[in-house]
């Protein structure tokens, strides 16, 4: 399968209706995606290099969506993270800023939002 026309997505997920969810919607947005039940899994896979975003949750098995995103750039891979995550806190938010994070946003959020948000990182 080729890669869509908005790109190829990394999607970081371990609720699998989520995950499923995120992949259907992003799909529909033009994006193909690639998705993974943990940060490990991902870091494991490889990130791959036609990657122009990643979406993580932040609460995961092992490792964090937060770690993961400061791995990723510790590793100088600068593609945009966006953190989605249903226990919002403001240091949280605002850690995943100072890491670079592209967007975060809390759950229940709707659909368009998080495709506004790719489309605008993949933008920059």
């Amino acid at each position: 399968m080729g890669i869509g026309a908005g790109g190829l997505v990394l999607v970081v997920e371990d609720d699998d209706s989520m995950r499923e969810a995120i992949e259907q919607l992003l799909n529909a947005g033009g994006f193909e995606c690639t998705a993974y039940a943990s940060a490990d899994a991902l870091l494991a896979h490889g990130v791959d290099e036609d990657s122009v975003c990643v979406i993580s949750d932040l609460r995961l098995p092992g490792m964090s969506g937060l770690e993961l995103l400061t791995a990723l750039r510790e590793r100088d891979m600068s593609m945009p993270f966006i953190l989605i995550t249903a226990h919002d806190a403001p240091p949280l938010r605002a850690a995943a800023m100072r890491w670079g994070a592209a967007a975060y946003l809390a759950k229940p959020f709707r659909g368009t939002a998080l495709l506004d948000a790719v489309r605008a990182a993949v933008a920059r």
